[in-house]
């Protein structure tokens, strides 16, 4: 618990609502598939870590975050506890379309009093608003992450998302069909991951 809280700059309050979370996916996952049953046994480093890496890349300035397909809450819950502690003038919001996985976020919402949006609906139904931060993790391939992020994006904005071993694959699709800068850093938790920070996205000319 120190050594997490000294490297990640966070109170004990955090690290206990992260393990409070924790406890609730491995009591939910019972009842629910959340997240793939053969990482469960190393569920801190593979999704609570595996988040945490990416707070450190969130403007101070922001304002607006979305996490986009969250799921179980990875990344955006994750985000979201610490940002309470760290950035409490960030409002964020994960948008999930699953019943029973809404139903799961906002217990943990309830059980850790993080203040956050949950937003029962597919992305393509909520109306639009300009983020500052989108992220979005193991949700789709990133041509179509883009596809979804372009309207909530503006020029600052920055898009975080986390992948796996064919990111270059990914990539190269994309760039057929984007426009978009992109940094690709190395994850903490996964020697084959990268995470992809995209900026100033738009359709290449002829793209619908």
């Amino acid at each position: 618990m120190k050594n997490f809280c000294e490297k990640y700059n966070v109170s004990r309050e955090t690290f206990d609502k992260l393990k409070t979370y924790q406890e609730l996916l491995l009591s939910w996952q019972q009842k629910f598939n959340l997240v793939g049953s053969a990482t469960l046994e190393d569920a801190w480093n593979r999704h609570f870590l595996d988040s945490v890496q990416l707070f450190s890349l969130i403007p101070e300035s922001a304002k607006v975050l979305y996490d986009f397909g969250s799921g179980a809450g990875f990344p955006g819950m994750v985000l979201a506890i610490m940002a309470n502690e760290k950035l409490p003038d960030l409002e964020v919001s994960l948008v999930e379309s699953t019943g029973k996985k809404t139903l799961y976020l906002n217990e943990v919402k309830a059980q850790t009093n993080t203040k956050v949006n949950i937003i029962s609906d597919r992305i393509e139904k909520i109306p639009t608003q300009k983020a500052d931060v989108i992220t979005s993790r193991a949700m789709a391939s990133l041509n179509e992450l883009l596809g979804y992020a372009l309207r909530f994006c503006k020029e600052e904005t920055i898009c975080i998302f986390p992948k796996g071993k064919k990111y270059a694959e990914e990539l190269a699709e994309a760039h057929r069909h984007w426009k978009f800068k992109c940094q690709i850093l190395p994850s903490e938790q996964s020697q084959e991951g990268r995470i992809l920070v995209i900026t100033k996205l738009s359709k290449l000319k002829g793209e619908k």
